[in-house]
């Protein structure tokens, strides 16, 4: 395993934590800074008419030292970030709160030494403490770097047991395996890296790995995934892949590309405030240039009006507008049990045009189940067949005898059990010798059956076992994947709202046209290896379509990260979960359906509150400007801000009713 690429992805990750508490550390200390500095701006003891109750010698001094104080400690972020945007030419939010805090601080404090004017500290404060807000929701609410890389890590086991060539067996770490040692794998163990069995029976789990929901049987000479899960037998593993070359690290790069190219949509708020930005910089030298040049006011006069220009300007709402309603959303989806862990991501599901889903435990349940129970002879209904069946299969430990032996609560009782190696097993009821076995032991014993519904069943892809009396074949039992009930209520969903339907599995064709006819899906793609699935997704992208990705699986991670929107569901692997940008508690497919709803109207808000917070700029800057002066009408900066606050509580109260 690439430990400098686990590392990487853990110190990113425990950055982006610093940074959201940095954010609300500010947040905190600013607010509480600010309640004096409010008390104490004459233009607030005036409103409330307790200027001669508060005023004493020097107050002017103590808010000045308490605005630099939130000035430099509160708006350090932005006036980083403001260096850091006209480094890079870009300049956007954070170039606009740092000019209007900075010529509200500059200006304030020339004012309290000596120029005359009102003193902006209070405006400059609030707006520190709101942006400061904003940012902390917003970077919660945002995901940090994916723990991806490291949860497909923890897939491996931490060490092997090493067969020596004097047949002693030693533990070791994985990462002392080398090409070409043996290694013994336990029942329940996972195997420690890919490699060819040399001896014993068994069957691996490889669900997780491949997405191929049937255990699948091994033997001698039969290859082996790391990560997979061993069944029911003890086997001698020869090491054939380690380190970079096994198929789970090739999984990791895949996934690790396909999240480095995944684009970073900017900012809808970001674009709003670079206009912004531009109209308040150009609007502000514009009213000072006039009021200098053409008119006979004061240099202070013609300052004063710039100052409240570049305060006006700056958007407590803009600042709010997408922060809030992405705080509201996110609440709203946990609640519905949706997880959003990308942003950006959730914004784009509102233009899906196409959803792929992974078969085994997404549109079905992940887990064998009997389907069909064919009886062919009369002695027997197929409430008494499954009972006889799970009596004798409760003794073995193969993973589709377990399917049978949970589907009936009350059993016989049965004697001289005993394994049929590889072919299933029998064991005596009443008597009477039953056998369950599969269809190769049938082959082999020259049994035949006449059959339509069996050689049906065995078109669907099912798996089939045989329920023997003595030697005369009783009945056939059918087990497959069973299909959620909700499968087909959300293919429906989505193909009314115009959304192309796509299943994506590693299991064989037969099986997926099955699943895809009972569910009513657009197309499928079937024996889809798990290294080709980020493949098939950019296919499908390269139509035109904007894609979502449901699964559940390790070998869904790439193509979840290589999708637009990754939908994990939540009952799968914590790499799939890892990998996705939203996670789905519920295994439930109409919970995309919801996803996709919620987004556009999340979107919707966040267009509705762009205009609110920008739209009062339209006729606040100008009256700020003194376009009105000659008709006696002067926007002072107190009026100018409560029009600002109104515009903010108005924005507040659109992200709230995103809940209706």
């Amino acid at each position: 395993m690439d430990s400098h690429n686990h590392s990487m992805d853990s110190h990113n990750h425990s950055g982006h934590g610093d940074m959201v508490s940095d954010f609300k550390k500010r947040f905190y200390v600013s607010l509480i800074v600010t309640i004096p500095i409010i008390v104490l701006t004459p233009m607030i003891q005036h409103w409330l008419g307790i200027a001669d109750k508060l005023k004493f010698q020097n107050d002017a001094y103590l808010l000045f030292v308490l605005s630099s104080f939130v000035y430099f400690y509160g708006g350090w972020p932005f006036l980083k970030g403001f260096y850091n945007e006209i480094r890079s030419f870009k300049p956007g939010m954070m170039t606009l709160i740092a000019v209007a805090v900075s010529v509200a601080y500059i200006y304030s404090s020339v004012v309290v030494f000596g120029l005359k004017g009102d003193i902006f500290f209070w405006e400059l404060a609030t707006l520190i403490d709101i942006m400061l807000f904003g940012h902390w929701i917003e970077m919660r609410s945002v995901l940090g770097a994916s723990k991806a890389l490291e949860e497909l890590a923890k897939l491996m086991p931490s060490d092997a047991h090493k067969l020596n060539a004097d047949g002693s067996v030693i533990e070791i770490p994985l990462s002392e395996l080398k090409i070409n040692d043996k290694v013994i794998v336990k029942p329940g163990e996972k195997f420690p890296a890919d490699g060819t069995v040399l001896e014993g029976d068994t069957s691996v789990d490889e669900s997780m790995l491949t997405g191929e929901s049937k255990p699948v049987s091994k033997s001698k000479d039969s290859e082996v995934i790391g990560g997979s899960v061993n069944g029911e037998g003890a086997v001698t593993v020869e090491i054939k892949k380690t380190g970079k070359d096994s198929f789970l690290s090739q999984v990791i790069e895949l996934v690790k590309e396909a999240q480095e190219s995944k684009s970073k949509t900017q900012d809808l708020a970001n674009r709003a405030a670079l206009w912004l930005t531009l109209a308040a910089l150009i609007s502000g030298v514009l009213t000072f240039f006039f009021w200098t040049a053409f008119t006979n006011q004061s240099f202070a006069f013609a300052l004063e009006r710039t100052v409240t220009v570049m305060v006006i300007t700056c958007p407590h709402a803009l600042g709010l507008a997408i922060p809030l309603v992405v705080a509201v959303s996110t609440a709203l989806a946990a609640t519905s049990g949706l997880l959003i862990r990308d942003r950006v991501a959730f914004e784009k599901a509102r233009n899906i045009s196409a959803v792929v889903f992974d078969k085994t435990g997404t549109l079905t349940e992940g887990k064998f189940g009997i389907t069909d129970v064919i009886i062919l002879n009369d002695s027997v209904n197929k409430e008494e067949m499954i009972k006889i069946a799970a009596s004798i299969e409760s003794f073995s430990e193969h993973p589709i005898a377990k399917a049978i032996a949970a589907s009936a609560e009350e059993k016989y009782t049965v004697t001289e059990f005993k394994a049929i190696t590889g072919k299933g097993a029998q064991g005596i009821i009443d008597g009477k010798l039953i056998k369950i076995v599969s269809p190769g032991y049938l082959k082999e014993n020259n049994l035949e059956y006449q059959n339509e519904d069996i050689v049906r069943l065995f078109q669907q892809g099912k798996t089939i076992v045989f329920v023997l009396n003595g030697n005369s074949i009783s009945g056939a039992i059918a087990l497959a994947d069973r299909i959620r009930k909700e499968s087909k209520e959300a293919v429906d969903e989505l193909r009314k709202m115009n959304i192309k339907t796509i299943m994506l599995t590693g299991d064989n064709n037969k099986v997926a046209e099955r699943v895809a006819k009972e569910t009513g899906l657009d197309e499928f793609f079937a024996e889809v290896l798990p290294q080709d699935k980020a493949k098939k997704i950019k296919e499908v992208q390269q139509r035109g379509l904007i894609t979502a990705m449901t699964g559940d699986g390790v070998n869904d991670a790439p193509a979840l990260a290589q999708a637009d929107v990754g939908i994990a569901i939540g009952a799968g692997t914590d790499v799939a979960i890892e990998t996705a940008d939203i996670i789905l508690i519920k295994s439930n497919p109409l919970d995309v359906v919801s996803v996709i709803k919620l987004s556009r109207a999340t979107y919707r808000k966040m267009i509705q509150n762009l205009i609110w917070a920008t739209g009062y700029n339209l006729f606040a800057i100008p009256l700020a400007a003194g376009v009105l002066y000659s008709f006696g009408i002067l926007l002072s900066p107190a009026l100018g801000a409560v029009l600002m606050s109104l515009s903010t509580v108005i924005v507040a109260i659109n992200a709230r009713l995103l809940k209706i």
